[in-house]
């Protein structure tokens, strides 16, 4: 990856479709309220991904979603994300997914992700997970990530997926309070943790978490940045300028809208900078 040609590095991307397996309906209500939701149902590849962030001299970190044992959902393979990374290495970064109830078979499953198929990181959704995390059951696989001093990206608060299904489809919101991730910073101090999204309702915890472990950064994704808390645009200009890292949650969100938005939301220039591309540089280790 050429880094000086890269203008951005998106940290938060969705694969959202399998090459290799069907798609997997087992629950369609999820798949109709996530549509209505988000107001869109569209859904490229991995590779299609890769091409369009290509021709935007962008740079993005791709993950799925393991929800199979609390939403009984097939996940799209880490491996064929780490694949499509392979392919594209002068734009695409794999993070891998591992629901946490797999135990030490996750952990077996991330340490092969990460040797032998060059995973960077690994993705977590709590509320669609069902678990805190904090739970020491996850531990099995934390230790494995920070033996490699990988980060860990995880959901925070609201979660689009369940929204408007018949009792959230049964997913608790309150697993995403950030506020439960001060105690995975305190016990994997040297292994960053990244707080997806604007916290909301808990945008002051995620502030709070970040401002006091040096190991934690936020993402900016899944919200456009016109409607950012007025807290957050503060921290990110002042005192966890180096900590922030720009996110769309594509395909929900294009990167040309969220850095026109961006643009307009107050952000010193000096700030953006940092915020596109070198606090991410950083993170993942590409200088």
């Amino acid at each position: 990856m050429d880094i000086n040609k890269i203008v951005a590095i998106d940290v938060h991307t969705h694969a959202e479709v399998s090459c290799q397996q069907p798609h997997d309906d087992y629950r369609p209500e999820f798949d109709v309220a996530f549509a209505k939701y988000f107001k869109s149902d569209k859904r490229p590849t991995i590779q299609e991904t890769a091409d369009y962030y290509r021709e935007l001299n962008m740079a993005f970190v791709m993950f799925t979603v393991d929800s199979e044992f609390n939403v009984g959902k097939r996940r799209i393979p880490n491996k064929e994300v780490a694949e499509g990374a392979l392919k594209n290495p002068d734009v695409m970064i794999a993070f891998a997914s591992i629901d946490p109830h797999k135990g030490r078979m996750g952990a077996r499953e991330a340490r092969d992700l990460i040797e032998n198929y060059g995973v960077k990181g690994f993705k977590f959704h709590p509320t669609v997970q069902g678990f805190y995390p904090q739970d020491k059951m996850a531990y099995h696989l934390y230790e494995v990530i920070a033996e490699y001093k990988l980060p860990m990206l995880f959901h925070s608060g609201h979660s689009g997926f369940g929204s408007g299904v018949r009792g959230g489809g049964g997913l608790r919101l309150e697993y995403s309070n950030p506020m439960h991730l001060d105690d995975v910073a305190i016990d994997f101090p040297d292994c960053p943790i990244i707080i997806a999204h604007p916290s909301w309702p808990w945008q002051d915890e995620a502030l709070s978490v970040a401002m006091h472990k040096p190991n934690v950064y936020i993402d900016l994704s899944g919200w456009s940045p016109k409607y950012f808390p007025k807290q957050l645009v503060h921290y990110a200009n002042t005192l966890l300028k180096d900590r922030m890292l720009f996110g769309t949650d594509f395909p929900l969100i294009t990167p040309e809208r969220w850095i026109k938005d961006f643009d307009e939301a107050g952000f010193k220039p000096e700030v953006k900078p940092l915020i596109l591309k070198e606090n991410a540089i950083r993170l993942l280790g590409l200088k």
